[in-house]
């Protein structure tokens, strides 16, 4: 009974963390869709209460993000603005 109730209990806790990196990685792709910078997006309270590092390194290999940031990127190359100060 210890096993199926460890089990269970594992499953659920994979479930919400599953849900939580979601939520973040929604967060973080309307922030750089937004046009913030992927870095200061990570350093948000918002991102750094709810993942440790190697929440935020699973999160960092999500589709979505890498998506938006060659989004940024390619926004960037048409409007010539690179972020340098001149």
């Amino acid at each position: 009974m210890a096993d199926l109730t460890e089990s269970i209990r594992r499953f659920l806790e994979d479930i919400s963390t599953d849900e939580l990196e979601e939520r973040v990685v929604e967060y973080v792709v309307r922030e750089v869709g937004n046009g913030r910078k992927l870095e200061d997006a990570l350093k948000d309270p918002y991102v750094k209460n709810r993942l440790n590092d190697e929440k935020l390194q699973h999160v960092l290999e999500n589709p979505e993000i890498i998506g938006a940031i060659e989004k940024s990127i390619t926004a960037a190359f048409k409007a010539k603005d690179f972020g340098f100060a001149d």
